[in-house]
């Protein structure tokens, strides 16, 4: 399955170019965990999961329509338009594959900007994956964070639409658990807000990407047309 034409960053238009640097240095920088046992990694073992989950705007039961919820929010999920830009914002080059892409992270705490290289990884492409509730379509993808992130982890966005029933959802799964930081101040302020900020991140992710939906929907004709081939 072909996916679409790779759109703009999600940010500014061209706002990813000033990072250039960084994301040539973060394509040959490491993962900052042993990412080769991630499936047993498991709270018991110190690692924390999260899951969390929205429903967005059902569509007709079958695979989904160029101008429905799941065209829309695979849109906005590719772009990473979803997250909360008081939070975190991504800086990307948007010619490269997406199973090739490197992101820089822009995450806000407080009064501070703190810069954070990712890798994607996992994109999954599934025209009829099996669930509990039946075969779904499901698309989406993860990343995996890289020498120099306060977390160690990996974080995967799916949107996932059930064929039989038409209900959309956008999903949301972590793995992480607090990295290396060396500076007392920030280590101090991640273990004391780190848990907050990772669930506040979740919630509005989930929130902005209803309200995405929702207003594309409603106005067709302000945005562009997605390719389902």
């Amino acid at each position: 399955m072909r996916s679409p034409t790779p759109p703009s960053a999600s940010a500014t238009p061209l706002a990813w170019e000033k990072f250039r640097t960084q994301l040539a240095t973060y394509a040959h920088t490491k993962v900052n965990y042993d990412d080769q046992h991630q499936m047993a990694y498991t709270p018991a073992t110190g690692w924390r999961l999260d899951d969390y989950a929205t429903d967005l705007p059902a569509e007709a039961p079958g695979p989904p329509t160029p101008a429905g919820a799941f065209a829309v929010a695979q849109d906005i999920l590719r772009r990473y338009a979803f997250t909360p830009p008081d939070l975190i914002t991504g800086y990307f080059d948007p010619s490269q594959p997406l199973a090739q892409r490197i992101m820089v992270l822009r995450a806000r705490f407080l009064w501070i900007n703190f810069y954070f290289g990712v890798r994607i990884v996992d994109v999954v492409d599934a025209d009829a994956q099996p669930s509990l509730a039946g075969p779904e379509r499901v698309w989406g993808y993860g990343y995996r964070t890289l020498e120099g992130h306060f977390e160690r982890g990996q974080i995967n966005f799916s949107i996932h639409k059930n064929l039989a029933t038409g209900v959309v959802q956008f999903r949301i799964h972590a793995v992480s658990q607090k990295g290396a930081i060396r500076n007392p101040f920030y280590w101090l302020g991640f273990k004391v807000f780190g848990s907050m900020l990772q669930r506040r991140f979740a919630r509005q992710s989930l929130a902005r990407m209803r309200r995405l939906v929702a207003e594309a929907l409603a106005h067709p004709a302000a945005r562009p047309q997605t390719n389902l081939a």
